[in-house]
This record gives C-alpha cells, structure tokens and sequence, in this order.
C-alpha cells in the first residue's frame, strides 16, 4: 500500500483544491482529511457518512455539588481559573491536571475522559473518505489525526486498495508531523507569496528529515514571478521535482460553489492540466 499525503506549510494555498482533484484520478483510493482543526474536504466531497465516532482525549475534571463543601481548596490551588466561584469546572480552562483532585479533602472532585471531537467513515463518489472535526479549543489534533490515518489504512485493506490519498493539515507542528508518519511521498502546495515560501522551506526540512521523497507543485502562479522563480531555485537547490503550476483562477472557486473539482468542473481545460500532474506524480510514486 502506498500513501501520498499533501501538504503546504500554511493555510489558503490551495492544498485541499489539489487533493479533492486527484482524488478522481488515478486508480481506487481512499482519502483521509487530516487537517482536522478546520476539515473541509467535506464541502467538495458530499460525503455520505456511514458510521460516526467520538474521539477523546485527556480528561476533565468535574466536582460533585452533592459532595462539595465548597471549602475552595480546589479554586485556589488551581493554576488555571478553571473553577467558577459557584465551583463548577470551566471546561475551556481546565487542562486536566488532576490538581484539584488531588487536593479535594473530601474527594468531591472525578476526572473524566474528555470528548474533543469526532471522527467519521464515508462514501464519496470517488471512493471511502476518513474524515474528522476536533472540537472548538480542544487539543490532541496531532493525535486525532493518527486516529484518522489508522482508519484510512483499514479501510484500504477493506477494500483492497492499494493507495491512500491524504489532506493534510497546515504548518509543521504535531497534527503535521503525525500525517507524515511512513508516508510514501509528499507533495508540497506552495503559492508565490513571502509567508507561502518561508513555510515551504520549513515544512520541506521536516520531509527531509523523515526521509520522505518529496515533490511540488506552484499554486497561483502567475501572482509574483519574482516568488515564482524563488520557488523554483529552491526546489532546484533541494533536488525537489515541480510536477506542475497552476494559475490563479476563478474557474477554482465557482467549481467549489457546485461542491465539484476542478477535473469535473472544467474537464477539458485546468482538468487536463491536473491530469498531467498525477501523471507525474504516479511516475515518482
């Protein structure tokens, strides 16, 4: 089984719109949305969800008022506010420490598993689809997306797939890292804008330091040349193939507002264009 996981080093570079593309194309796969902070393969995709799940992680603390004396040993010792004056546990502030359990005199405190999001397994028009949504401030993505990624690899043996596809997730923190976990290749989204490169160098030393054969492709060419051919040495410096540029077009957006790709939106045109850049892709794969 072979994984490509696509990925940018920032948000808005058009990563998802190149994932969603080659997602039709090529041979059955199945596709993983790791970027569970702000997942939005869904909106392209349709998904049909088949089964839904709840994701914990951590714990949370929640104090018994039948038990409490309410002597405010809890609310003073903790560091992080997260005791209301009332003695209810402030859910957004509550790192699940256990502190206030610990010092609870009359053991009024529980600390409990903590729900921070779900995950779903779908069916697509282009095949299964392991998607998720963390929960608002919750933590953990980087583990949510293991979660995710393990599904995606079970579903490929269900079906008998041999290649997973994945969106992954912005930066190059943990919930990054974890998408990158054994993957085969990676393909980096850049756009010719200043933070769009710095984070491309960045997130292209992190695939150099697991190893992982790494390709590219220039979104929104045709915005700043000059960053363009930036892009380009760089790529050249670091031995990373271009295996294509697209333009900064609305033909992009109107295909999203039909919840279509561009392949399907526009088969003859930019769709052929990404056509090429699987072509490619496939080639180093």
């Amino acid at each position: 089984m072979k994984e490509i996981v696509v990925i940018s080093g920032k948000g808005g570079t058009g990563k998802t719109t190149v994932t969603a593309a080659l997602a039709g194309l090529g041979p059955e796969k199945v596709i993983a949305d790791c970027d569970v902070d702000a997942a939005d393969m869904h909106l392209i995709m349709n998904p049909d969800v088949q089964a839904t799940h709840d994701f914990y992680s951590g714990e949370l603390a929640e104090i018994d008022p039948e038990v409490c004396t309410e002597c405010g040993e809890c609310r003073e010792k903790c560091r992080f506010g997260a005791i209301s004056e009332d003695f209810q546990v402030l859910a957004e502030h509550c790192e699940g420490c256990a502190l206030c359990y610990h010092v609870c005199p009359v053991q009024a405190v529980r600390m409990n598993e903590r729900l921070c999001g779900q995950w779903y397994e779908s069916t697509t028009r282009f095949g299964p689809l392991v998607h998720a949504s963390l929960g608002i401030g919750e933590e953990n993505s980087g583990k949510l997306v293991t979660t995710v990624r393990k599904a995606s690899h079970a579903a490929a043996e269900d079906k008998g797939h041999e290649l997973v596809l994945v969106d992954g997730s912005p930066g190059i923190g943990c919930p990054v890292i974890a998408s990158l976990t054994n993957a085969d290749l990676a393909l980096l989204v850049g756009e010719p804008t200043v933070s769009a490169v710095g984070d491309l160098h960045r997130v292209s030393e992190l695939t150099s330091h697991f190893g992982i054969k790494t390709l590219a492709l220039i979104n929104k060419v045709d915005i700043n040349p000059g960053l363009v051919q930036e892009l380009k040495n760089f790529c050249a410096t670091n031995r990373i193939e271009i295996v294509g540029e697209l333009p900064y077009a609305p033909t992009f957006t109107q295909a999203q507002l039909k919840r279509q790709t561009i392949c399907e939106f526009d088969p003859r045109g930019l769709g052929q264009t990404m056509a090429g850049i699987w072509t490619r892709i496939e080639s180093c794969l």
